[in-house]
């Protein structure tokens, strides 16, 4: 595609300059393409399909699925899991208001487990009909323990905590301000237990129910915005390189005043003497 200088304009595209700008171009566009890709998996581990496979895989060790120090990831959510520890501080224990069992209502017991000196987690024992019930008790000691992770729920009870243990939701980012340890960001719905546990014991409950197809739409769209700002980088260079093409084949104005145009000739006039004047 020559302009009207006659200069390629692959002349222009190997330029070092349209060169290097054009790797870098590329590069930011592969980071964002496997952004997108990123995104889209993370849409697949939502779907109600990979959390029913995840609740059937076999469990594993807590620690062995994500660290405390990040989030909970999409991958760990209804995976069944094991927990060796200690019962923490009686203190420390919690119920969640207004939780239905056999059309009762009552609460949510949440204790946590000691992993460490410095880490817990925060464990859903079970369902009582009210604080003060026998089954209520905090327990002590060593405990092994099988379950299922959840995740916090999206409403918020701050308010809650500042007026006592009883909560409105299940929620870590209100938690974690009433421990003095770290807790991972995630719940342990328990299943079964041994050792560390009194008797009578909460009635077993069961772990909220999986998301529904529709739980991942967002990360959908997050990957079709990735993908689409990569192809918008690359056509922002083609899209420069053209213009600095065109501009370079458009004549410089300075030039031609430099030169002299035939205006200026046309005021040469020759005078009867012979003699040219202007």
């Amino acid at each position: 595609m020559p302009d009207s200088g006659g200069r390629p304009f692959w002349r222009t595209v190997l330029t070092p300059r349209w060169l290097a700008l054009l790797l870098l171009a590329l590069a930011i566009a592969a980071g964002m393409s496997v952004m997108g890709v990123w995104q889209l998996g993370v849409y697949h581990s939502k779907t109600a399909a990979a959390t029913a496979h995840r609740a059937e895989v076999a469990p594993v060790a807590l620690q062995s699925l994500f660290s405390i120090d990040e989030g909970l990831p999409a991958k760990a959510v209804s995976r069944r899991v094991t927990v060796d520890g200690t019962w923490g501080p009686a203190a420390d224990q919690l119920f969640i208001a207004d939780r239905v069992q056999d059309s009762r209502d009552g609460l949510w017991v949440v204790s946590p487990v000691k992993l460490s000196s410095t880490d817990a987690v925060m464990v859903v024992r079970g369902w009582v009909p009210s604080v003060s019930d026998p089954a209520a008790k905090a327990p002590t000691g060593p405990v092994q323990l099988t379950g299922t992770v959840i995740a916090s729920e999206a409403e918020d009870s701050s308010d809650d905590a500042a007026k006592g243990r009883v909560l409105s939701s299940l929620r870590i980012p209100t938690i974690v301000h009433l421990v003095d340890y770290r807790v991972y960001d995630a719940f342990v719905v328990q299943e079964s237990v041994s050792g560390g546990m009194p008797s009578p014991a909460p009635a077993v409950v069961q772990p909220p129910p999986p998301p529904t197809d529709h739980a991942g739409l967002r990360n959908i769209a997050y990957a079709f915005q990735w993908w689409i700002f990569a192809a918008f980088t690359l056509w922002m260079w083609g899209r420069m390189v053209f213009d600095a093409h065109r501009s370079d084949g458009e004549p410089d104005p300075d030039d031609d005043a430099s030169s002299g145009g035939p205006s200026d000739r046309a005021e040469e006039r020759v005078e009867p003497s012979g003699t040219v004047s202007a």
